[in-house]
């Protein structure tokens, strides 16, 4: 079954979606001890340094590390993208120090005997405004729906068209310059996995088909979905605006009986 390909998509066979599951379990413990440590005074960096010693001493890899972007002045230098307020993603750990009322998106992925998991959460430092509390759990939920959409022989648009309506509903706004996508053995791999429809991805729609892996993101903002590319280094995206973005991940199975979460922990 893995060497069987649709539009250049590389379906799983079942023992190759367990070892995603055991890397994908291993981002949710590098997620988790982020999380934990997650209160007013603790800088990216620190964060970022938990993470690092779990994934070392699970023998993985970490696989934003070493990355180039499209407009990066340096290649990725952290297992974490830990990206703050007005920051959608790719966000570089540093000695910035985390405040009462901030929220952070900790995206995190690893390459675990072969195989890579993908997964992203933002989290409140403190207690956040109500408005802010409400572009998490929009987001949040956003994800848990298109989870819930997935059947084979569905095509992808018709779920990215609901989280859509759904976050547009809550007069919230889809990051567009940035999608979700195929994963493996490989970061990225086909296909492209938007959050929203418009004519161009409409010309690039799958059905899904069971041993498909997709890893799911949402980005979620309190303003426009316009981002901008900013700091020294020319990693961090954020929202023109300034409004506060949020961004869950989780990385997903096609099954026969619809969607299986790799990344929520459970081991093979």
């Amino acid at each position: 079954m893995s060497a069987q390909r649709n539009r250049g998509i590389i379906l799983k066979s079942r023992r190759e979606i367990e070892l995603m599951r055991s890397a994908g379990a291993l981002v949710h413990a590098a997620l988790s001890r982020a999380e934990e440590l997650v209160v007013p005074g603790v800088t990216t960096a620190e964060l970022n340094a938990a993470a690092e010693e779990i994934i070392a001493e699970a023998g993985a890899t970490a696989l934003f590390k070493g990355v180039t972007g499209p407009q990066a002045r340096v290649p990725f230098p952290a297992a974490l993208c830990t990206s703050v307020n007005k920051e959608v993603v790719h966000g570089i750990p540093s000695d910035r120090v985390l405040k009462e009322g901030d929220i952070i998106s900790i995206d995190c992925g690893v390459r675990l005997n072969g195989y890579c998991g993908d997964s992203a959460r933002t989290i409140a430092v403190g207690k956040v405004s109500d408005q802010v509390r409400h572009l998490m759990q929009v987001t949040q939920e956003a994800l848990d729906l298109a989870v819930s959409e997935i059947r084979c022989g569905r095509m992808w648009s018709e779920i990215a068209g609901r989280v859509q309506r759904f976050v547009e509903g809550h007069k919230l706004s889809v990051v567009r310059e940035f999608v979700g996508h195929g994963i493996g053995q490989e970061m990225h791999e086909e296909p492209k996995v938007p959050n929203y429809v418009d004519r161009r991805h409409r010309q690039t729609d799958f059905a899904l088909a069971e041993g498909m892996t997709l890893a799911i993101e949402p980005m979620v903002t309190l303003g426009g979905p316009e981002v901008v590319y900013a700091g020294r280094d020319r990693w961090a995206v954020c929202t023109r605006d300034h409004k506060h973005a949020a961004h869950y991940e989780h990385t997903v199975a096609v099954t026969a009986d619809g969607a299986d979460v790799l990344t929520d922990g459970r081991l093979p």
